[in-house]
């Protein structure tokens, strides 16, 4: 399997930034999709962005598009989720994930999951 370790917990006041960070402990293809998902107590998992295997094609959530950019580093095996402007309806574990070849906006499409990453944002 998979496996992924993210960065620690994120606390920053509203308006600040934040770089979340998610290293694959074992062997990862470079065929992998790579997205960021969230979610906050008593809501769905949702998706916020994803990033193709050549890293050059993104989607991302309307909620977040400006101020959150995705990156990788396919010789790290890692992807980079840079948060900015965050607000506090940004606070929400954020969960990395895998999947093969195509984007997707769908958890239920990704293979492997990081640990979780607590992010808050203060008023």
């Amino acid at each position: 399997q998979v496996q992924f370790v993210e960065s620690g917990v994120g606390l920053v006041q509203s308006g600040g930034s934040l770089r979340l960070s998610c290293a694959a402990s074992g062997r990862t293809s470079s065929n992998y999709v790579m997205g960021w998902f969230r979610q906050s107590p008593g809501k769905e998992r949702e998706f916020v962005v994803a990033i193709s295997p050549s890293g050059g094609t993104t989607i991302y959530a309307d909620s977040v598009k400006v101020r959150f950019t995705v990156s990788r580093d396919n010789a790290k095996n890692s992807v980079y989720l840079q948060m900015s402007s965050l607000k506090p309806e940004d606070t929400a574990v954020y969960y990395c994930a895998v999947r093969p070849y195509y984007l997707s906006k769908r958890a239920s499409d990704y293979d492997y999951w990081g640990q979780g990453t607590q992010v808050t944002v203060s008023s």
